[in-house]
């Protein structure tokens, strides 16, 4: 399994490169609950950003919400800035069907319309059914229709691959 801290250091990197050249000057960044709220804490410590970090718990944005019912852990989201005309680093964990990310979206532009998003994962698996793509990947794995990866966490961040019935 691949170094997590080596990762987050080259995602770190290319995300402070990303928004250079995009002069982007004091971005926000937003985690979503909970595994990229863990890898979003520690980019947010590494790029030494000023602003508070976000997070968003997008249970309610779900398209399957009304299929599977209410997570019962679910938390309500922190946004303590206005998203209007910033630009938004958007973090999660691990990009499977984009499904997730595209609530995420819907709920941040409930709160006001950003210049820009730049989606940043700390794993890339595959398998889209939607049209999203991450602008920085930490890595990208190959895995089985029958396999699952899932971060644990906070500490230590940890990668585990499951076989899912």
């Amino acid at each position: 399994m691949k170094d997590i801290e080596q990762l987050l250091d080259k995602m770190a990197s290319e995300l402070r490169a990303r928004l250079a050249a995009r002069q982007a000057v004091n971005p926000l960044m937003i985690g979503i609950h909970s595994g990229g709220v863990w890898v979003a804490e520690r980019l947010h410590a590494l790029m030494d950003m000023k602003e508070p970090l976000g997070q968003l718990d997008i249970s309610f944005y779900r398209d399957d919400f009304t299929r599977i019912g209410l997570n019962p852990s679910v938390r309500p989201s922190q946004l303590p800035f206005t998203v209007d005309g910033r630009h938004i680093i958007l973090v999660d964990d691990v990009l499977y069907t984009g499904r997730t990310i595209r609530a995420a979206l819907n709920e941040i532009f409930d709160y006001g319309r950003p210049d820009s998003v730049t989606l940043a994962v700390l794993v890339d698996r595959g398998g889209r059914e939607l049209p999203i793509q991450a602008d920085v990947v930490g890595t990208s794995m190959s895995l089985s229709t029958h396999e699952h990866v899932k971060l644990s966490g906070p500490e230590p961040l940890q990668l585990i691959i499951k076989q899912t019935p």
